[in-house]
């Protein structure tokens, strides 16, 4: 009788120029980490490597999901402000028209899908402008369109492990309160409930840790504003060094549970 063949150790690769260099030699079983440096029209490389068995951490969908706004908002979009909406055309915009004019929405926010720092965040007086800019191609679909929330507060969570820190995000002359666009930060602590759904978005979108934006509205209510793997942590009291220290810390975790 035969002998069964040994299984193959899986390998661990952690950097984009050895990814690339094996792509086509990978196994089943084999282990990447780190985020892959991806083009924009790259992602389906994701899905090939999803379906081959390559073991991705972060996860392919947490990579994926980091990338566009959009896919965020398919999502998410249930934990997010209320009519907050991915358009793919003008078709999707003919629809979204009749939505908030039904329910009253003058002014309205769009987000470029894959904008950061505020870069791509627009405020509208009306649903019929953001109709005539994106049929006319001044406002390049895809995007996400939400309810301007007038005075929500912007809170930025980072959960790495067991390490959570939280602090606000307020521009007094500028609505974007990205520091990037001249926001001033402060330590704020976050209730339970807060809390609760960062580890709800996180679970959803198999995030290792993350960086989430929180909106807190004038009722009260807590929403998603967005979530990515990383963010500029100026603003935070970790470190660069602790910080990477303690992402290290969790892939070497990942490693050891395999």
């Amino acid at each position: 009788m035969t002998p069964p063949t040994p299984a193959l150790t899986p390998r661990v690769i952690t950097t984009n120029q050895i990814l690339r260099q094996e792509y086509h030699n990978l196994r089943e079983g084999d282990i990447f980490i780190g985020r892959l440096r991806l083009k924009t029209t790259e992602e389906h490389l994701l899905l090939d490597l999803v379906e081959r068995g390559i073991i991705l951490f972060p996860s392919a969908l947490s990579q994926h999901l980091c990338r566009s706004k959009v896919f965020q908002a398919h999502i998410f979009g249930g934990l997010m402000l209320p009519l907050t909406i991915p358009v793919h055309d003008q078709h999707d915009m003919l629809k979204i028209i009749n939505l908030y004019q039904k329910n009253g929405i003058n002014r309205v926010v769009t987000k470029l899908d894959r904008k950061n720092a505020g870069m791509g965040i627009h405020l509208w007086h009306d649903v019929e402008d953001v109709f005539s800019h994106a049929t006319l191609g001044s406002l390049p679909f895809p995007f996400v369109i939400q309810p301007f929330a007038e005075n929500s507060r912007d809170i930025r969570v980072i959960i790495l492990g067991d390490y959570i820190e939280s602090y606000a995000r307020h521009n007094p002359h500028n609505f974007r309160n990205n520091l990037h666009c001249g926001g001033q930060s402060s330590p704020c602590e976050i209730n339970g409930e807060q809390l609760e759904l960062c580890r709800q978005v996180m679970a959803r979108g198999k995030f290792p840790y993350a960086h989430l934006d929180l909106m807190i509205v004038e009722s009260g209510a807590t929403y998603l504003a967005e979530i990515n793997l990383r963010g500029g942590i100026k603003g935070a009291q970790i470190t660069p060094a602790a910080y990477h220290s303690r992402v290290e810390a969790i892939q070497r975790h990942f490693l050891s549970t395999r």
